[in-house]
């Protein structure tokens, strides 16, 4: 079969990913990454068969994630255009049973960045920081937390066609009053720029990672998302409900919240340790 991307066919993908509510971002990457994949085509037709080989040339070139996140944009492009016939499956990829050390963000790490925050007077990133890690919210739904919310102790975040609320807890509830009448915020969304727009995921991140040194945290941990992870690890830890986490979430699939509930690899040993399976007839002495 023979077809070429053409600046209608961009538009109308690019259309219809709007229509159903993608992000931006997630916008960009899609088009970013159809681009690719015809650059790898060249001025071939595009088959089932282009299509296997650029599968495989991005096993070469990419992480299994990376050639999953690549390979669902290109297939998506292909239902739109009902190409159904060149749509390719993703890669099998086992889920890890435990986090990699190196990316875990201990709650120890997590009150030095808020400390270094505070010692640098940047108020409006100390109490971000603790927004997010208190109620496990993500950073694209920062903005919902609002004058009103705080008022209420609930935040009605409605994002891609889904509406759930958030609760705020007495005591952030306290911190962000304090913080809402210092600024004299009337009403919307509390962590604003200069210019009174809502702070984005480029900011809140550069303003994080400039804690790093002052803190002594590795700058590989520190992104907003962690903080979402180190809400889900502390709850998970202390109720072991995950059906009650995968709601405060906002997961539809508790699959997914599985992936919060990883423990470190350190933790896991200790827990088969604990176990007590082994007869140590050598063990060592103090």
């Amino acid at each position: 079969m023979e077809n070429r991307m053409t600046a209608a066919k961009i538009e109308e993908f690019h259309a219809k990913l709007i229509e159903d509510e993608k992000s931006e971002a997630t916008i960009a990457k899609y088009l970013r990454d159809l681009g690719t994949f015809f650059a790898f085509v060249g001025k071939e037709a595009v088959t089932k068969e282009t299509a296997v080989r650029y599968k495989e040339y991005l096993k070469e070139q990419y992480k299994p994630a990376s050639v999953n996140s690549m390979l669902a944009a290109m297939n998506r492009f292909f239902r739109e255009m009902g190409w159904m016939e060149c749509v390719v499956k993703a890669l099998k990829i086992q889920r890890e049973a435990f986090r990699p050390k190196e990316r875990e963000l201990s709650k120890e790490e997590y009150f030095r960045l808020l400390e270094a925050a505070k010692q640098k007077q940047n108020i409006r990133l100390y109490l971000l920081m603790q927004t997010l890690c208190s109620t496990g919210i993500r950073v694209g739904e920062l903005p919902f937390i609002t004058v009103e919310a705080v008022r209420c102790g609930r935040a009605t975040v409605s994002l891609k066609g889904k509406t759930r609320t958030v609760l705020l807890s007495n005591a952030l509830r306290r911190e962000l009053n304090h913080y809402i009448k210092e600024r004299s915020l009337k009403s919307g969304s509390i962590f604003i720029t200069k210019s009174g727009r809502p702070m984005d995921r480029s900011n809140i991140l550069h303003e994080m990672k400039a804690l790093c040194d002052e803190a002594g945290v590795e700058r590989r941990k520190v992104f907003p998302h962690n903080l979402r992870h180190l809400f889900a690890c502390l709850f998970y830890q202390r109720e072991k409900d995950i059906c009650r986490l995968a709601d405060l979430l906002g997961h539809s699939n508790i699959n997914t919240t599985r992936i919060y509930t990883c423990v470190s690899g350190d933790e896991q040993e200790r827990q088969i340790e604990r176990l007590g399976l082994v007869v140590e007839e050598h063990k060592k002495t103090a």
